[in-house]
């Protein structure tokens, strides 16, 4: 077998504009990949797998440089309405605004949340300030009647919940 041939063998290829194949660059992989994990997000799996709820935030949080503050809006059965990246932050924070959490939920008829940031430095520990958001959120959703299910904070690979510590 050739060089070039088990080089292809090992790689996933791609068409391009000219219908020829080649193969796939490292973003074209995980464009693929963040397609995958939101399709089985979308066909109701990812309260069945709390696995691929996972490996859906490490794909879309754990790489950024920057805080995303991130929302999971789910129906009366669990089953994922929509994934919406609310805020953006800095390297160290990000500010949150309960009235826009409280906005987007009630625009989607959500009836529970997964609520989800992710921390650049690599540290999956909750802040302070983080434990004084999820129940302020908590409070302000409950009024409403949204159930908080989960916080989870995606620290590169690791990711923290709320609920598994107790904390909610």
């Amino acid at each position: 077998m050739s060089q070039l041939t088990h080089s292809l063998d090992s790689s996933l290829l791609v068409r391009d504009v000219a219908g020829d194949y080649r193969p796939a660059n490292a973003d074209e992989v995980l464009q693929a990949a963040r397609r995958v994990l939101a399709g089985q997000m979308r066909d109701c799996e990812a309260l069945t797998s709390p696995q691929v709820v996972r490996d859906f935030l490490r794909v879309k949080l754990g790489a950024l440089e920057h805080e995303v503050f991130a929302v999971i809006h789910l129906d009366a059965q669990n089953r994922v309405i929509d994934y919406v990246e609310m805020f953006r932050g800095t390297v160290s924070q990000t500010s949150v605004y309960p009235r826009e959490v409280v906005k987007e939920a009630l625009a989607r008829n959500s009836a529970a949340l997964l609520l989800v940031h992710n921390h650049p430095s690599g540290a999956a520990e909750p802040s302070r300030a983080d434990e004084m958001l999820t129940q302020t959120l908590k409070s302000a959703l409950a009024l409403v009647d949204v159930r908080v299910l989960d916080h989870l904070i995606v620290a590169g690979g690791a990711i923290l919940s709320f609920a598994e510590r107790g904390l909610l």
